[in-house]
């Protein structure tokens, strides 16, 4: 098996991701890490994944070219190195939502508070909803908070929440050692 990064960009489409799984999963092909995300009408695909020897890149790009919903789609394969998964930056350790009106600069303050005590976000989404007469924004983080700054990281992030007038949650996931 050889490990890649497989990312495509096209236009959202019911049925994308069973189509994109369904044709990999035909190929041979052990999906990992894998994300998705619909993004103004576009959508977004990526995942690394284990290939067997016998299906070369070229094949791969042009099977997943190929597939009805993904005409006019960027498919990209690249040989994908994984660096330590097990590493405490990827390990989330807090999953923290902040949502209210939509605030200029939010995500950026957000994470300025988590890099000034040391925490790395894993995994962030963020999304505008038409709210009578206006839009609610929600911020979903997942971060690998270290466990020695994780009562002052929060409390920085909720106190910037306040500031800004939004509401502000968060949830340990594991002992982040």
């Amino acid at each position: 098996m050889n490990t890649f990064l497989v990312s495509i960009s096209c236009s959202d489409r019911t049925g994308l991701i069973a189509q994109i799984a369904g044709r990999l999963f035909d190929l041979g092909v052990n999906l990992g890490d894998t994300a998705f995300a619909a993004l103004a009408g576009d959508a977004e695909f990526s995942t690394v994944c284990d290939v067997p020897q016998t299906v070369p890149v070229t094949k791969l790009e042009a099977e997943l070219s190929g597939l009805p919903l993904l005409v006019g789609a960027t498919v990209k394969v690249v040989p994908f190195r994984p660096h330590d998964p097990q590493a405490p930056s990827n390990r989330v350790t807090h999953r923290i939502v902040v949502s209210g009106g939509d605030r200029p600069g939010l995500i950026a303050r957000l994470s300025e508070a988590l890099v000034q005590y040391g925490a790395n976000i894993v995994r962030l989404d963020a999304h505008r909803f038409p709210e009578h007469g206006g839009h609610r924004y929600v911020t979903r983080i997942d971060a690998a908070v270290p466990k020695r700054s994780a009562d002052a990281c929060l409390a920085t992030i909720g106190n910037t929440a306040g500031e800004l007038a939004l509401d502000c949650h968060w949830e340990a996931v594991e002992d982040g050692g």
